[in-house]
């Protein structure tokens, strides 16, 4: 976070029009340690009169994970801010750079031509806040998955929109062979289609995109799909880069809008000045473009950190072998010494 700072401070000597107040607050073990709960009524305060959310990273030791300070911390914590703030769309960018390919778990030839998507999630719909029930006896179980075409229409008009701004490709994915929940998806996609000519729109089964991602990752442009789909593929899609220190996410709704690197809190490397602080700073990006409307401001963090990262000043987790690895504050010096109007 401090380097994203740092480079949000020097965008606005280079936009003024970017000026901003930063207000800081607890979540998560820290909120515990303070207020007794994950999700205090202070912070939640704080964001309702904010206008985004820079969200950093949660989450404690795994060895600590039944302690009372860490059990349910990132759930307490960031499905308390979705349901705070009807957080419905969650948007997923995964990137992979050429130059980094070896760092990929994929053979270099699947991604050498460059990997450049962005996966529009549900996420308050679905089998995740359906009924959720188990027989008395404890030999059955059930989870209702529920969707309505104002749901699905939310996060479809963003993943069109999404594609206008990029390849003009949209992928919908969903399970319509089996599921009414997912011919309703593709009914509505169908639909909203029409409105959109100049976005080329196909369908794909969850079983086979999965498949794809990992086969053909080049070919996606944009994805759009439903609450546990999306959870899935991009999580899947999140390893391609070869770092979730790569990947920044943001979740709008109709209220403030959170931003927030996809990786946990790596209470392993803490201290050390080694973490890569490349999807906390695109999370800035992120929020410039969304919440703010400044696309140039976006554009500008975006293209130094490329340029940074096209340069070979890369962190430990993603370091060619052989290649010295820069630390934390020198990857966001070196997006700092990038950055143009």
């Amino acid at each position: 976070m401090v380097e994203a700072r740092k480079v949000l401070d020097r965008t606005v000597e280079l936009f003024p029009e970017c000026a901003m107040t930063f207000e800081e607050g607890l979540i998560g073990g820290s909120a515990f340690d303070a207020h007794g709960e994950h999700f205090p009524e202070a912070t939640k305060a704080l964001c309702e009169r904010s206008d985004a959310i820079l969200f950093g990273s949660v989450g404690g030791p795994v060895e600590e994970q039944h302690l009372l300070k860490w059990k349910d911390a990132e759930k307490n914590a960031l499905l308390g801010l979705r349901k705070a703030f009807d957080l419905s769309v969650n948007v997923r960018p995964a990137k992979v750079y050429p130059t980094l390919s070896h760092a990929s778990p994929l053979r270099p030839e699947l991604v050498a031509s460059g990997v450049d998507m962005v996966i529009i999630r549900e996420l308050l719909g679905g089998i995740y806040f359906g009924e959720h029930t188990t027989a008395a006896d404890g030999n059955s179980a059930k989870d209702v998955c529920t969707y309505t075409a104002d749901q699905i229409r939310r996060p479809l008009e963003f993943a069109f929109n999404a594609a206008k701004a990029r390849g003009g490709k949209l992928t919908v994915v969903d399970k319509a062979n089996v599921l009414d929940t997912s011919r309703l998806w593709r009914k509505v996609a169908t639909d909203m289609a029409a409105d959109h000519p100049e976005v080329t729109v196909d369908f794909m089964y969850v079983d086979n995109a999965a498949m794809q991602l990992i086969k053909a990752p080049a070919s996606f442009d944009v994805i759009c799909t439903e609450n546990m789909f999306g959870d899935i593929l991009s999580d899947a899609a999140s390893v391609l880069p070869g770092s979730l220190g790569l990947m920044p996410s943001a979740s709008l709704g109709s209220k403030v809008y959170l931003y927030e690197p996809s990786g946990g809190s790596a209470p392993d490397i803490a201290g050390q000045n080694i973490s890569n602080p490349a999807a906390q700073i695109l999370c800035g990006a992120l929020m410039l473009r969304y919440s703010f409307g400044h696309l140039a401001a976006a554009l500008a963090i975006e293209a130094a950190v490329d340029e940074a990262i096209l340069g070979g000043i890369v962190t430990g987790d993603v370091a060619p072998p052989g290649t010295k690895a820069c630390t934390t504050t020198e990857f966001g010096d070196a997006v700092v010494a990038a950055m143009k109007k």
